[in-house]
């Protein structure tokens, strides 16, 4: 699991940490099951305060995307497969846009301008 965080950021960075759990699990590399990292290994990793990334890890328990018990760590839910099958939405509409002759930076620009 790969997670960068950003220290010039105005965001949060229990919510870049969170964000970048998110990401894991739309990109498919965390599925359902899977467990994360403790949250001292991850704070070593990214020079942190271990308090930092258990709220992150709160915040995605709140949101239903991971299990938290003690002594089992992190785990995540069910809850979480509709972000893993986002990324075959997503797939499935750069497939399309690609097919209308549009851009990845076109896309994404339309994108950014729905949200």
């Amino acid at each position: 699991m790969l997670i960068k965080i950003d220290t010039e950021s105005s965001r949060p960075l229990f919510e870049q940490v969170a964000g970048a759990v998110r990401a894991e699990l739309a990109g498919g590399s965390l599925v359902p099951g899977d467990r994360l990292p403790p949250a001292k290994e991850i704070a070593a990793a990214l020079e942190i305060n271990v308090h930092t990334v258990l709220r992150a890890y709160q915040q995605l328990r709140d949101e239903g995307l991971i299990d938290l018990r003690r002594g089992r760590g992190a785990v995540v839910t069910v809850a979480a497969a509709p972000l893993v099958a986002l990324r075959a939405e997503v797939a499935d509409l750069v497939r399309r846009a690609a097919g209308l002759g549009l851009s990845p930076a076109a896309l994404a620009a339309l994108v950014k301008e729905t949200s």
